[in-house]
């Protein structure tokens, strides 16, 4: 995981975090390509990685600050999802670079917004497809949204850039 290489880490806000992702073979359908439940996993697993505070011993990016499981009394609940599929991913061995930023940072709310690529390459990426999605904090006990921390907005702050724009919507 790490920080747009072509900006500097002291820069304004507007960085991406990529987090590379590798297939498996059963994100795959019967045309040979990763399929559409396949792809909210994959973005799933991103949040998991770019979200949750690291085990004493991984590596996590600075986006890292929430305490995972239910007994840290706040949830991640997704409000609203979109996927714009570009072309379809092949599977392949190399990990995709997935980048995230935030849209905006609400009250209780933020707007994940990602990029899927084909893997870095000398020769260039594929921009497979772009997605958003709400995410609400919210108490464990009551159901209800809570506010976002300082520390939250600190670590989210320096990746707010605009939000996805789809070309095909209607």
């Amino acid at each position: 995981m790490t920080d747009d290489p072509s900006t500097d880490p002291a820069a304004a806000p507007g960085r991406r975090l990529h987090i590379p992702i590798h297939l498996r073979w059963g994100d795959l359908d019967a045309f040979n390509h990763v399929n559409n439940a396949s792809m909210l996993k994959i973005l799933e697993e991103v949040r998991v990685r770019a979200f949750w505070r690291p085990a004493a011993d991984e590596d996590a990016p600075p986006t890292a600050v929430l305490d995972s499981g239910i007994d840290a009394g706040v949830l991640t609940l997704i409000a609203r999802q979109e996927i714009e599929y570009l072309r379809p991913v092949p599977y392949q061995r190399n990990a995709l670079d997935v980048q995230l930023w935030f849209g905006k940072i609400g009250g209780s709310s933020i707007e994940v917004c990602y990029e899927v690529f084909s893997p870095i390459s000398p020769v260039g990426q594929e921009l497979y497809a772009r997605a958003s999605a709400v995410v609400v904090m919210v108490d464990a006990a009551t159901g209800r949204p809570v506010r976002l921390t300082a520390e939250q907005r600190s670590a989210w702050g320096p990746y707010l850039g605009e939000p996805v724009v789809y070309a095909h919507r209607r």
